[in-house]
């Protein structure tokens, strides 16, 4: 995500500005270096409202703050401008957040952002806007108190404010409503403002409901599929059911006859090899008044594909693929991700050597809000209204679409019905333009479910053979990791330059630096299928496999899986880390989350018959997590009575919003677990809707998440990943203590019906 993301702007030099809208409010906010100080809020409206970038306080003493980045139901659009409101002293139940538009600029140095990085990715909104978002709000509270200082004639410094209130020493009270005529003629201070330490939040820190949760649940929130515009059409796509496949044939004299029908174009995808770019496959596009009107088209398309080089692949050959590539006589071909030591030393000189295998699929994102967009191409300008993670990229895909300025082209975001790592990238919304540039109207680009399924880009197919060395102590003196994957960075323009390994290995993660030895290599897979993020990159696989693989050890050396790994984590200490997430990994405070999850579900006592204990951990993207859930598996139906998760982000903005993350992320992994897996025939995807690619249900689902938040006083993570990785070892390690099965391929599906 962020780490393997080109974050165009985010060298690019910025400061904050100050002014005055027409109707004499202030407003506050950064901009880059020679940009227009014109900062108008769109958001997913029809018709614009103004807004100044950040902070807006009218003369009514009405505060409205702009909420910068991707909601994607991680919740950005109320953690972030909460801290804004913290440095600027007022009472949140008195602001009003409004989403941002995409904010690029043209500078002398390049593309800027006059808000700073708004994209969603690698959990790293709150980390990238802990400072440069509170300084926002500390340099509006900054104008605010010299504007009042010259009414009160009273020195700044004795002055302070509260609750959207100046007060003098004597008591005199001036509302900001009052001082926004004079704030907003200041200019704002050259030096950053001194930001408040943690003990005297007001805002941050505190427990606090999702600002739009009201228009959630009332059906009022606009997501990018809702959104339109006068005289739009609908377009569905039939797409190569193949990768690189063609059109052979096209007879669309039927679906031309489809009432409500308007229009058949034709879209191309890349040509083999070439980057995942654009469009993701070559397509026929029915342009239609209304959405049933293009199925119905669509239906009626006559179309002959022609395979593309794929089109033998299957799970099956990828499986086998994977077994020929881990044999020791293909060592050869591994690339080399870490090496401490010698293995192959210790391994000779060890007492014994445990060794296992495990499997994991590709998987789908399967958002509850497909991929859509609406877009209006015109001679000179562009408008896109669309749910994205990635607005950088949108604006990048248009512009080489259609050959527009990016400058020229507008982005209103809106709420997002999920994103997972899907909407980072943006072939949805190079199709739509696409279609677009052959229309002179709107274009309202819907996926179906079965598009979103058949047409994404997956989580790497992988296999890990894990084996370690015991000396005489039985100590684990060797660790190796070769891992039998598809290359992240298969047909990806911006990772061209990354090793082959990135986004499906990290060099330092756990047990690195903690064994003497240890070998952790890539065998890449030769597969057709494209690949993207997935919630917690990388981590999502390599967690299953390591914390499966300490459970087995423990077990066989017959010590308490727990102790094992406390023992591996040692002292407290910081380690170096030099992927997403650094730049050390904290042993202590691992070690700390686990014990939390340990203690709460009452590790350690035997528990009813028929169930089972299991625990894991993980660190990801800064943020430690760990998960004890407590299982049954009775004729095969996997039972969670109980799940624990225990998290350390640092310092948490949001509470409430940080346990609804962990909540999820323990969900969405039991429902990787347990159910989900995209397999491959005849080179083709095999799921189609939720009737093969099962969510968890509610009744699989456990009553209840129990979070533990740790606030260990360090500097933020973010949260949206880090609740996943770690629950699906646990769980199938529970499973193990109940069943004496050990589960080591993804997901579980029937295995243990057939075995018990």
């Amino acid at each position: 995500m962020k780490d393997d993301r080109a974050i165009t702007n985010s060298s690019r030099r910025r400061f904050l500005v100050a002014g005055a809208a027409a109707s004499g409010a202030l407003i506050v906010g950064w901009r880059a270096a020679d940009a227009q100080t014109s900062l108008p809020y769109l958001g997913a409206r029809i018709e614009p409202t103004a807004l100044g970038a950040f902070v807006r306080i009218e003369k009514s003493g009405e505060i409205i703050i702009g909420a910068r980045g991707c909601e994607i139901g991680q919740g950005v659009k109320t953690s972030l401008p909460m801290l804004i409101a913290e440095e600027l002293d007022v009472d949140w139940n008195r602001v009003r957040v409004e989403q941002l538009p995409y904010g690029y600029i043209d500078t002398d140095k390049g593309p800027g952002n006059k808000y700073g990085d708004q994209g969603a990715g690698g959990s790293t909104s709150i980390p990238t806007a802990w400072k440069d978002l509170r300084q926002a709000g500390a340099t509006a509270r900054w104008l605010l108190l010299v504007a009042a200082s010259a009414k009160l004639n009273v020195p700044a410094g004795q002055l302070h404010t509260e609750s959207g209130s100046v007060i003098a020493p004597d008591g005199t009270k001036l509302s900001y409503g009052d001082l926004v005529d004079a704030a907003s003629r200041l200019d704002p201070p050259t030096e950053p403002r001194t930001l408040k330490n943690p003990d005297e939040f007001n805002v941050v820190g505190k427990p606090t409901p999702t600002v739009d949760a009201r228009a959630i649940v009332t059906g009022q929130t606009q997501y990018g599929i809702d959104a339109w515009r006068a005289e739009a059409l609908v377009a569905v796509v039939a797409r190569s059911p193949w990768i690189d496949g063609e059109i052979a044939s096209l007879d669309d004299a039927e679906a031309r006859k489809v009432p409500g029908v308007k229009d058949i174009v034709r879209i191309a995808g890349p040509k083999p090899g070439d980057a995942f770019d654009a469009a993701l496959a070559d397509g026929v596009a029915v342009l239609a008044t209304s959405t049933w009107a293009a199925l119905k088209g669509r239906d009626k398309l006559k179309i002959e594909w022609k395979p593309g080089p794929f089109a033998h692949e299957s799970t099956d050959a990828l499986r086998r693929q994977a077994d020929e590539m881990l044999k020791p006589a293909n060592t050869d071909k591994a690339v080399a991700v870490r090496r401490d030591g010698d293995v192959d030393k210790a391994r000779k000189a060890a007492r014994r050597t445990i060794e296992a295998r495990y499997t994991m699929p590709f998987l789908a994102h399967a958002t509850m809000e497909p991929p859509a967009a609406l877009i209006q191409v015109e001679k000179d300008k562009v408008l896109l209204i669309a749910s994205l993670q990635d607005p950088d990229g949108a604006s990048e895909v248009i512009s080489a679409v259609t050959g527009i300025t990016r400058a020229r082209i507008e982005i209103r975001m809106t709420r997002a019905g999920g994103g997972f790592g899907r909407r980072l990238k943006n072939d949805y919304i190079a199709e739509a333009a696409l279609i677009a540039k052959q229309t002179d109207k709107p274009v309202k680009l819907m996926w179906t479910r079965e598009d979103d399924l058949r047409h994404d880009f997956y989580r790497p197919f992988c296999t890990f053979q894990m084996a370690a060395s015991l000396d005489r102590k039985n100590e684990i003196s060797a660790w190796s990791a070769h891992c039998a994957a598809t290359p992240r960075n298969h047909r990806e323009t911006r990772m061209k330059n990354r090793p082959l390994w990135a986004s499906t290995l990290a060099p330092d993660d756990f047990p690195a630096g903690l064994v003497p030895n240890f070998d952790l290599s890539l065998l890449p897979l030769a597969s057709g299928q494209p690949r993207g993020w997935w919630r917690a990159p990388a981590h999502n696989a390599t967690a299953f496999a390591v914390q499966s693989f300490i459970d087995e050890i423990a077990v066989a050396l017959k010590q308490d899986p727990l102790a094992l790994r406390l023992k591996l984590l040692g002292e407290p200490r910081e380690l170096p880390y030099k992927g997403h997430g650094g730049p050390t990994f904290d042993t202590g405070r691992m070690a700390a989350v686990l014990k939390a999850a340990a203690e709460r579900i009452g590790w350690g006592r035997k528990p009813d018959t028929d169930r089972g204990l299991g625990i894991a951990g993980h660190f990801t993207f800064g943020g430690y997590a760990a998960h004890a859930l407590e299982v049954s598996a009775i004729d095969g139906k996997v039972v969670v009575h109980r799940a624990v998760c225990a998290i350390d982000v640092g310092h948490v903005v949001n509470p409430l919003g940080l346990e609804a993350q962990m909540i999820g992320g323990t969900i969405d992994g039991l429902s990787t677990a347990l159910n989900l897996g995209i397999t491959l025939k005849d080179g083709k995807v095999q799921q189609s809707n939720f009737g093969d690619y099962p969510l968890l249900r509610m009744g699989q689902a456990p009553v209840e998440v129990e979070v533990i938040i740790i606030d260990s006083g360090k500097e933020p993570s973010g949260a949206g990943e880090m609740g996943l990785p770690s629950a699906l070892p646990a769980l199938t390690n529970a499973i193990y203590a109940a069943t004496k099965v050990r589960i080591r391929e993804l997901p579980i599906g029937d295995q243990l019906r057939r075995i018990l």
